[in-house]
């Protein structure tokens, strides 16, 4: 993608977070060069190089122990938080009164939005439209999509269809939720199970009249897994809407703590075929 492009996307990003957070001082993003990428209108620059030079040597020493990802930084006056992004940093200044939830929601958003432009970038740097060339099950799944019929199948693809692997008897309802993800910490952690909190699973379970075992997880890279669900133990975390994850569902989906990922409700069918 272009560089200056994705610059103003961010540059945006930041300036419409700190519209909406009076909290927040300042905001801005940097490579691992150095190099400032983007910043809130508002930030001076002259304060963001100065930032950058004392966090140098901290990120220098952290490179022995594989990296900084997340460092919080608590001062008289305010509070300053360090978060690894790919091969950039994001810097969020915020005062002492600010909720903590202020930071964890700007690097969701920014996280969003880089992801977001990654997903744009291939598109647009294709200089031959002729090269892309639509396979029939993508022409036959976009059809179906906006409600066509798709072209009868021979014989021989009918029978190879019939021998596909038997769809799981559950349907994703109608009701999705996105939420910012948290890890699962203990020492017990079902590797196969996320956990919402319990009103919004209370609610999803009143609103299709049964008990929800289970929900697809999609980030929006377009990745997604059907995983177990349960409400969350930790009574910290209920109403801020977050859904914890352990590793191996993170790793699954390659989403890291404090993206957004969509989770719906899975419901099984009724009266369905065996």
């Amino acid at each position: 993608m272009d560089r200056d492009l994705r610059s103003f996307s961010l540059k945006s990003t930041l300036d419409e977070i700190r519209n909406l957070c009076p909290d927040l001082n300042g905001a801005f993003m940097f490579a691992e060069d150095g190099e400032i990428i983007a910043s809130d209108e508002s930030t001076p620059e002259n304060s963001m190089v100065r930032i950058i030079d004392a966090l140098d040597g901290l990120l220098e020493k952290a490179q022995t122990i594989g990296g900084i990802e997340l460092v919080t930084i608590e001062g008289n006056k305010g509070v300053a938080s360090l978060s690894h992004m790919s091969n950039d940093y994001l810097v969020t200044i915020t005062n002492e009164k600010a909720d903590k939830n202020v930071n964890m929601m700007t690097r969701s958003i920014v996280t969003t939005v880089l992801k977001l432009l990654e997903k744009i970038s291939p598109a647009s740097n294709q200089s031959n439209p002729s090269e892309t060339i639509t396979q029939p099950e993508e022409l036959t799944t976009a059809k179906i999509a906006l409600g066509e019929q798709p072209a009868e199948k021979s014989e021989e693809q009918e029978s190879e269809r019939v021998e596909s692997p038997v769809i799981p008897e559950t349907r994703q309802s109608l009701t999705a939720n996105q939420f910012m993800v948290e890890n699962t910490e203990g020492m017990l952690v079902a590797a196969d199970t996320v956990r919402v909190d319990r009103d919004t699973l209370q609610q999803w379970e009143e609103h299709e009249n049964c008990k929800i075992d289970k929900v697809n997880v999609e980030t929006f890279g377009g990745q997604s897994a059907q995983c177990k669900i349960k409400s969350i133990k930790d009574s910290k975390l209920e109403g801020k809407g977050v859904v914890q994850m352990p590793q191996k569902i993170h790793r699954m989906l390659d989403v890291k703590r404090g993206e957004l990922v969509r989770v719906t409700p899975l419901v099984e069918k009724e009266g369905s075929e065996q």
